[in-house]
């Protein structure tokens, strides 16, 4: 069976080579997940670029892969069952392709669910209420009186930095290793100066965190997955 012969996405965004992962992204927070962890591991891969506008990623094909109809997803058209496989969701992204590669899930068993519980902290929190700060700081939701829901998440997202700063003190990556926690939470924390929310959540005053995030965008695998897919493609 054949990638489009499973999905239509292929239709609208065409692989130039169809053996090697399809990647279908935009570089948000979570679509960066995906591409620095193809860079970091080194698995061949193709990058589509799909906008966030309705017109692609609700459109027919892409849902076809997403029903969800979110960035990232990917094909891999060599899948562990001799089939392709496609998969949407940034977390089972990351865990699909540590698993595929044998790269940034630890050495044992214990070293991977202390790896996946940090993953499943910025799926679950980080992420979503970080998106919700956004959302309320900088976008639709500033223009609300009420100050309630937007204290709400500046004191989120104050707590989840703190759990963070606290679980850096005394080493480089959040789980010991360098892992796919980190290319989770890092490009997240790196979204409050895209917010313009550093102030209001106290970034300068979280020293452990600063320093994560800049070891983080020094690693070449990181600088070039970081604008992947590339927006003026």
């Amino acid at each position: 069976m054949t990638q489009n012969a499973q999905f239509s996405v292929g239709e609208r965004w065409p692989a130039k080579d169809p053996s090697v992962i399809q990647l279908y992204s935009y570089p948000t927070p979570n679509g960066v997940k995906a591409s620095i962890m193809l860079e970091e591991t080194g698995l061949p891969y193709e990058a589509h670029l799909v906008t966030l506008a309705d017109a692609d990623v609700k459109s027919p094909e892409f849902l076809s892969l997403n029903p969800n109809n979110k960035i990232p997803a990917i094909i891999d058209p060599n899948g562990p069952d001799g089939h392709p496989v496609g998969l949407f969701e940034s977390g089972a992204i990351l865990l699909y392709l540590a698993e595929k590669s044998g790269k940034f899930l630890g050495q044992t068993q214990s070293d991977k669910h202390r790896i996946t519980q940090w993953l499943m902290f910025q799926m679950g929190g980080l992420g979503p209420m970080f998106g919700q700060l956004g959302f309320f700081y900088k976008f639709a939701g500033s223009e609300i009186e009420d100050p309630r829901p937007r204290e709400r998440y500046i004191n989120e997202a104050k707590r989840l930095l703190n759990v963070v700063d606290q679980q850096l003190d005394g080493q480089d990556w959040i789980a010991g290793e360098f892992s796919i926690a980190d290319i989770a939470i890092a490009p997240w924390l790196n979204a409050l100066d895209f917010y313009g929310a550093k102030e209001a959540v106290g970034w300068a005053d979280h020293a452990n965190a600063v320093a994560y995030v800049e070891r983080f965008f020094e690693r070449p695998a990181v600088q070039r997955g970081k604008n992947i897919p590339a927006q003026d493609q």
